[in-house]
């Protein structure tokens, strides 16, 4: 690479996720995983097979959406390298007992298996479904924790043509997992009757901040019936959802369903296959049918949140996914017209009131940290969604520019780049890898100089 600082951060932030957050790992050759007393989980395979527990960072837990995207820029690497095939598929494995146990919760503890203590978040939470603490570090449903559950193993069959991870654990996670959209699909009101339902899945945090719990008593703000679309409490900032159709989420859900059944395809499950492939396209539609909205400044764009009445929130958040990344998930292309008036809107202040400019930084934010702190997380996607060489390399050299300690923050003040959160953020870490792998594929000269050949892994 040209540019020496950017090299030292790639050297750093690729191999991140394996150096620190590594925090178990068995290969599942050298004898069963030990089960501590008192689990009443022994059903026949739990625990068994390879298992990784990835945690995310410098919190001693496992994000089901953190761990998926640490481990996505080595997914390319596992059918060559049988190390990192089987860490993968141990942390598919892991993920499969936390979403059989807990499918509505975000955050997970050590595996009891790992004997690695459990922490406590030092939070008041009143939760149904019920959860257990030893094993649960925090219970905020996010429909892209359950889509990032899908999107590792849809990643690593296709990075290596294993289906090594299609054991009945996993397919009880997958009927675990549908009878949580089934239960978020439902309106807040009956639709014959118009009486109030309670919702399977309620929230209720005491806090000061808004952002940490849900409206109206931990059931949050009421959704319309028939929309196709999937409720998430909360978003993957892990801030509430205003509005429960969080659009983003369901974007991602509607792809990493409809992969899943190709996948199931090829396994000979055909009729599962096809349960995955029809909640897939009703999602989809219901993307374009209610979280598609007319704006009088850029013409047609997805909004971020709505509520199938006709209300609609519109912003873009850092976090992934995003409105900002919908072709990087796969939902759409690059040049489609509604994601680039989307596109030009999120990416600028009087169209995103989360995209947030000072003098040494520009970016988008959100409610997570604040109005003066920029993501660079959203740099390097607003670089990955680009073909303009002129942004790439701006949002390339402004990321640099910030990661002063030869790693990626995960916020930046957008007025002092020396004041930032979180100086160990792994996820962070593996977008910059991933995003300078995409570069190099895909513009080869912005990082190795006039006339470089692609750099692809394969």
């Amino acid at each position: 690479m040209k540019d020496k600082d950017l090299a030292r951060i790639f050297e750093n932030a690729f191999p991140n996720t394996l150096d620190t957050t590594v925090r178990w790992h068995v290969d599942g050759k050298t004898g069963k995983s030990k089960k501590s007393k008192g689990n009443n989980l022994e059903e026949e395979g739990h625990w068994d097979g390879p298992q990784s527990f990835i945690v995310t960072g410098d919190i001693n837990a496992e994000w089901l959406r953190d761990s998926t995207n640490q481990l996505a820029q080595y997914q390319p690497l596992a059918k060559k390298d049988k190390k990192l095939e089987n860490l993968i598929l141990g942390a598919i494995n892991t993920q499969v007992e936390f979403v059989i146990e807990s499918p509505y919760c975000n955050a997970f503890q050590p595996p009891s298996p790992s004997q690695v203590a459990p922490e406590s978040n030092g939070q008041d939470d009143a939760v149904h479904p019920a959860y257990e603490p030893t094993r649960v570090f925090e219970c905020k449903y996010e429909i892209d924790s359950l889509a990032n559950f899908l999107a590792l193993g849809n990643q690593f069959y296709k990075s290596t043509g294993s289906k090594e991870f299609l054991h009945s654990r996993w397919y009880l996670a997958i009927d675990t997992l549908l009878e949580v959209l089934e239960e978020q699909e439902k309106p807040t009101f009956d639709t014959e009757t118009g009486h109030f339902v309670p919702n399977e899945y309620r929230f209720k945090r005491r806090t000061n901040a808004g952002t940490e719990t849900l409206s109206l008593g931990g059931v949050g703000n009421p959704l319309n019936g028939g929309t196709g679309l999937i409720r998430s409490a909360f978003r993957p900032s892990d801030d509430a959802t205003i509005l429960g159709y969080f659009i983003p989420g369901n974007a991602m859900m509607s792809v990493e369903l409809k992969r899943t059944a190709t996948l199931l395809k090829a396994a000979g499950k055909s009729k599962l296959a096809e349960k995955l492939q029809t909640r897939g396209e009703s999602i989809e539609k219901g993307i374009w049918d209610h979280g598609v909205v007319a704006h009088k400044r850029y013409g047609e764009v997805f909004a971020f949140e709505v509520d199938g009445f006709g209300s609609a929130i519109i912003m873009d958040d850092a976090n992934l996914p995003s409105l900002l990344a919908l072709p990087l998930m796969g939902f759409v292309e690059k040049d489609n017209k509604v994601y680039q008036n989307t596109r030009k809107m999120v990416l600028e202040q009087a169209g995103n009131p989360y995209y947030l400019e000072g003098r040494a930084f520009a970016g988008i934010g959100g409610p997570h940290i604040g109005l003066q702190q920029a993501w660079p997380m959203s740099r390097l996607v607003q670089a990955m969604t680009s073909d303009d060489d002129e942004e790439i390399s701006d949002a390339l050299r402004d990321v640099r520019s910030t990661s002063r300690l030869g790693l990626v923050h995960e916020s930046i003040h957008v007025n002092r780049v020396t004041e930032y959160t979180r100086s160990w953020f792994a996820w962070a870490n593996s977008v910059f890898a991933q995003t300078i792998l995409d570069i190099a594929a895909r513009k080869p000269h912005l990082l190795f100089g006039k006339g470089a050949d692609p750099y692809k892994i394969e």
